[in-house]
């Protein structure tokens, strides 16, 4: 008898995923680098199973809301909250932007896996960066000018480590490099030994070196416990409510399918 209710469940459920998704014959995502393996994991696991087909943009944070206030897309994938500009401007041109944190994120300092810096204190990371240290022998490294690397301005995660990290009184020094992606940062610092920059969680591999910040590792339990001192929610923002296609792609986080992606892309539940 429970097996058929299982099988009645599930059955119920596709059903429903199956209806719902006739309603869109097509769901636009854009925005940020951060989330957008999550936003394409998800996208391959939902065309999949609707036979919706979901595109995937990855043009920044900046732009994933651009596209939402202009209706260009369904879903603004963001590494931040919108600003109070960004949401005026959605109100101007009749677009309600409505919040949902999709995951939670550690922004990860890295270095060259050469490098024998283990670990920065967030002091440390922000004198690096105001340019207070120039040399990883002042942090107990090596001999070495420090290439410090940023993300661009229409990143959400230059806005992260700003807030989380810089604070608003603390510019960063003008001798950092700018990189336009996760991926891009993270191929810079992989094969440049005396680079230091951030990533998000889930891009972290073998080829760079997390650093403990303040004495604590960046994991999912840290991430969620808030022991972690750089971490931040990961956000998909819709025009509204949504409902249809959308919302039930919107719910995906909730779903034991959307936890196991979410995890296998790096990156931590929040459901």
């Amino acid at each position: 008898m429970k097996l058929f209710k299982k099988i009645l469940l599930s059955a119920t459920v596709f059903g429903v995923m199956a209806s719902g998704s006739a309603e869109a014959a097509k769901i636009v995502i854009d925005g940020s680098t951060t989330v957008g393996p999550i936003a394409k994991a998800f996208a391959d696991y939902y065309t999949k199973s609707t036979g919706v087909q979901v595109t995937v943009s990855e043009s920044g944070s900046g732009n994933g809301a651009k596209s939402l206030i202009n209706k260009t897309c369904d879903i603004a994938t963001m590494s931040r909250p919108m600003k109070d500009k960004e949401l005026a401007a959605a109100r101007s041109k009749g677009v309600n932007p409505v919040e949902h944190v999709v995951a939670l994120d550690g922004l990860s300092i890295v270095v060259h896996p050469s490098n024998r810096v283990n670990a920065l204190s967030k002091s440390q990371i922000r004198g690096i960066y105001m340019g207070k240290y120039t040399n990883w022998s002042e942090v107990g490294g090596p001999n070495s000018p420090i290439v410090m690397i940023q993300r661009e301005s229409n990143s959400g995660t230059a806005d992260s480590f700003k807030e989380l990290v810089m604070g608003k009184e603390n510019p960063i020094s003008k001798r950092a490099e700018t990189q336009a992606s996760n991926g891009a940062i993270k191929s810079r610092v992989a094969s440049t030994p005396a680079a230091v920059s951030y990533i998000g969680l889930g891009f972290v591999d073998a080829s760079v070196k997390p650093v403990l910040v303040d004495g604590i590792e960046a994991d999912v339990k840290t991430v969620k416990n808030n022991t972690y001192p750089i971490h931040r929610p990961l956000f998909f923002y819709t025009n509204g409510q949504p409902t249809g296609a959308v919302k039930q792609f919107i719910d995906l986080p909730k779903s034991p399918e959307g936890k196991r992606i979410i995890s296998e892309t790096g990156f931590v539940n929040v459901y």
